[in-house]
């Protein structure tokens, strides 16, 4: 009965054993994939968001001129592209100068200066998103058409001064790269650490191994030691 009992609980641990095995295979093949596809669409930009050295508190902009083209060849860039992988076939061009005083402080201004004028302006750092939280149609009429020559906020590049974006969050950028960093990579090596243990007939004997070898050396030496002091004693004595 108790053998029986025990046959019951081994089929059950094996069968639990090569489920939880099934998982962390799953779980570290996709996480490889997961991260080969966040390298463009978020790690990519985000390192390159950080570089451009965004400045975080949003400065004066007003839009100067709204161009709405057709045509591959017509939209060599957009201000707003619905996709970040595909061709842009429509597209809305919009241009800006902008001054560096703080949007907050610009109503206090008497006379405004533009630092910059006639520069592009992106929706973000990669001037492209997914519904919905890119839509260039509200993009275009909330910043262009009838819009155009009213002051609004905007965040431009201490890098690169002529790259003037409408959305930007340092904290939102750092979270989004080391969560994408993170994630995927702490999974995999989790996933394989296991299986490694698991199934690696190797692993457990290396790490006895060198568990016992350096005390068998020791008390290999202090055993030598004994037998030398003790001829020593013998022949001197």
């Amino acid at each position: 009965m108790n053998k029986s009992k025990s046959l019951t609980i081994i089929n059950l641990a094996e069968k639990a054993k090569f489920y939880t095995s099934l998982c962390l295979g799953t779980v570290a093949f996709v996480s490889v994939f997961a991260f080969l596809f966040l390298i463009p669409f978020v790690v990519d930009p985000a390192i390159t968001s950080l570089m451009a050295d965004y400045d975080t508190v949003p400065v004066t902009c007003i839009a100067t001129n709204h161009i709405y083209t057709e045509g591959i060849s017509n939209c060599s860039w957009s201000s707003c592209k619905e996709g970040c992988t595909k061709e842009a076939t429509r597209c809305h061009q919009i241009y800006v100068n902008y001054s560096k005083i703080p949007f907050r402080e610009f109503k206090y201004q008497s006379h405004v200066s533009w630092d910059v004028v006639e520069t592009r302006f992106l929706i973000n750092p990669e001037g492209c998103g997914y519904p919905p939280s890119v839509n260039c149609s509200h993009f275009a009429k909330q910043y262009g058409y009838t819009t155009a020559g009213t002051p609004f906020p905007c965040y431009y590049s201490r890098v690169y001064p002529e790259m003037v974006v409408a959305r930007y969050s340092w904290d939102d950028t750092l979270r989004h790269l080391v969560l994408s960093l993170a994630i995927p990579n702490l999974l995999f090596v989790a996933s394989v650490g296991v299986l490694s243990y698991w199934y690696c007939p190797g692993c457990g004997r290396t790490c006895q191994k060198y568990m016992h070898h350096f005390p068998a050396e020791e008390d290999e030496y202090e055993e030598n030691t004994y037998y030398n002091s003790q001829s020593f004693t013998k022949i001197h004595g």
